[in-house]
Protein backbone atom coordinates (compact mmCIF):
# COMPACT_ATOMS: atom_id res chain seq x y z
CA UNK A 1 0.00 0.00 0.00
CA UNK A 2 1.26 3.14 -1.19
CA UNK A 3 0.88 6.44 1.50
CA UNK A 4 1.67 10.08 0.48
CA UNK A 5 3.52 12.45 2.87
CA UNK A 6 0.11 12.93 5.25
CA UNK A 7 0.24 9.09 5.76
CA UNK A 8 -3.15 9.12 3.45
CA UNK A 9 -3.23 5.67 1.09
CA UNK A 10 -2.62 6.40 -2.44
CA UNK A 11 -5.63 4.75 -4.90
CA UNK A 12 -4.75 3.34 -7.49
CA UNK A 13 -6.16 4.46 -11.10
CA UNK A 14 -8.62 1.29 -11.64
CA UNK A 15 -9.66 1.85 -7.74
CA UNK A 16 -10.15 5.75 -8.49
CA UNK A 17 -12.03 4.89 -12.15
CA UNK A 18 -14.55 2.64 -9.89
CA UNK A 19 -15.09 5.11 -6.57
CA UNK A 20 -15.67 7.78 -9.50
CA UNK A 21 -18.75 5.81 -11.65
CA UNK A 22 -19.96 4.57 -7.69
CA UNK A 23 -21.15 8.37 -7.33
CA UNK A 24 -23.30 10.99 -9.26
CA UNK A 25 -22.71 14.08 -7.47
CA UNK A 26 -19.07 16.03 -7.35
CA UNK A 27 -17.59 19.73 -7.66
CA UNK A 28 -15.90 21.11 -10.96
CA UNK A 29 -13.24 23.94 -10.21
CA UNK A 30 -12.91 26.39 -12.97
CA UNK A 31 -12.29 29.63 -13.76
CA UNK A 32 -15.26 32.14 -14.95
CA UNK A 33 -14.58 35.79 -15.48
CA UNK A 34 -10.89 35.32 -14.20
CA UNK A 35 -12.52 34.40 -10.72
CA UNK A 36 -11.91 30.73 -9.07
CA UNK A 37 -15.19 28.93 -8.80
CA UNK A 38 -16.07 25.73 -7.68
CA UNK A 39 -19.56 24.20 -8.41
CA UNK A 40 -21.75 21.23 -7.22
CA UNK A 41 -22.66 19.07 -10.41
CA UNK A 42 -24.50 15.87 -11.36
CA UNK A 43 -22.00 13.48 -13.56
CA UNK A 44 -21.92 10.57 -15.18
CA UNK A 45 -18.71 8.98 -16.53
CA UNK A 46 -19.25 7.76 -20.42
CA UNK A 47 -16.28 5.79 -21.29
CA UNK A 48 -12.93 8.32 -20.61
CA UNK A 49 -14.83 11.25 -19.65
CA UNK A 50 -17.07 12.83 -17.23
CA UNK A 51 -20.28 14.19 -18.32
CA UNK A 52 -22.24 17.29 -16.81
CA UNK A 53 -25.00 19.26 -18.30
CA UNK A 54 -25.43 22.81 -18.14
CA UNK A 55 -27.02 25.87 -20.37
CA UNK A 56 -25.50 28.70 -21.97
CA UNK A 57 -24.73 32.11 -19.83
CA UNK A 58 -24.20 30.05 -16.35
CA UNK A 59 -20.53 29.94 -14.76
CA UNK A 60 -20.53 26.31 -15.49
CA UNK A 61 -20.52 27.25 -19.53
CA UNK A 62 -16.91 28.57 -18.92
CA UNK A 63 -16.51 24.76 -18.77
CA UNK A 64 -17.13 24.10 -22.74
CA UNK A 65 -14.22 26.84 -24.19
CA UNK A 66 -11.54 24.35 -23.96
CA UNK A 67 -10.26 25.10 -20.23
CA UNK A 68 -8.48 22.81 -17.91
CA UNK A 69 -10.69 22.05 -14.86
CA UNK A 70 -10.49 20.01 -11.54
CA UNK A 71 -13.20 17.82 -11.12
CA UNK A 72 -13.40 16.22 -7.12
CA UNK A 73 -15.94 13.76 -5.87
CA UNK A 74 -15.75 12.20 -1.74
CA UNK A 75 -17.44 10.24 0.70
CA UNK A 76 -16.83 10.24 4.37
CA UNK A 77 -18.44 8.63 7.22
CA UNK A 78 -19.31 10.78 9.49
CA UNK A 79 -18.87 9.34 12.55
CA UNK A 80 -15.65 7.41 11.45
CA UNK A 81 -13.88 9.96 9.49
CA UNK A 82 -12.94 7.34 7.12
CA UNK A 83 -13.43 8.11 3.80
CA UNK A 84 -12.12 8.47 -0.11
CA UNK A 85 -11.46 11.49 -2.56
CA UNK A 86 -10.92 11.10 -6.03
CA UNK A 87 -9.68 14.14 -8.40
CA UNK A 88 -9.20 14.66 -11.96
CA UNK A 89 -7.73 17.19 -13.60
CA UNK A 90 -8.73 17.38 -17.53
CA UNK A 91 -9.57 19.25 -20.80
CA UNK A 92 -13.23 20.44 -20.41
CA UNK A 93 -15.26 20.81 -23.61
CA UNK A 94 -18.07 20.77 -24.90
CA UNK A 95 -19.39 17.65 -26.44
CA UNK A 96 -20.50 17.87 -30.18
CA UNK A 97 -19.63 14.69 -31.55
CA UNK A 98 -22.81 13.08 -32.24
CA UNK A 99 -21.62 9.86 -31.11
CA UNK A 100 -20.71 11.03 -27.84
CA UNK A 101 -23.57 13.17 -27.53
CA UNK A 102 -25.75 9.94 -27.99
CA UNK A 103 -24.03 8.44 -25.70
CA UNK A 104 -24.22 11.35 -23.24
CA UNK A 105 -27.72 11.33 -23.37
CA UNK A 106 -28.13 7.78 -22.69
CA UNK A 107 -26.11 8.21 -19.36
CA UNK A 108 -28.09 8.12 -16.07
CA UNK A 109 -27.42 11.63 -15.79
CA UNK A 110 -29.98 13.39 -12.98
CA UNK A 111 -31.42 16.36 -14.37
CA UNK A 112 -31.49 19.66 -12.65
CA UNK A 113 -32.26 21.56 -15.98
CA UNK A 114 -34.47 20.82 -18.95
CA UNK A 115 -32.29 18.54 -21.07
CA UNK A 116 -33.96 20.12 -24.12
CA UNK A 117 -32.45 23.30 -23.23
CA UNK A 118 -29.21 21.83 -21.95
CA UNK A 119 -25.59 21.00 -23.76
CA UNK A 120 -23.15 18.43 -22.45
CA UNK A 121 -19.63 19.32 -20.95
CA UNK A 122 -17.01 16.42 -21.05
CA UNK A 123 -13.89 16.33 -19.15
CA UNK A 124 -10.98 14.29 -19.86
CA UNK A 125 -10.33 11.52 -17.78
Amino acid sequence: MRRDLNGLEVLDSAECMRLLASVSLGRIGLSSDALPVVLPVNYAVVGDQIVVRTRRGTKLAAATRNAIVAFEVDQVDPCSGAGWSVMVQGLAREVSDPEELAAAHAAPLARWIDPLDGRHVGISI
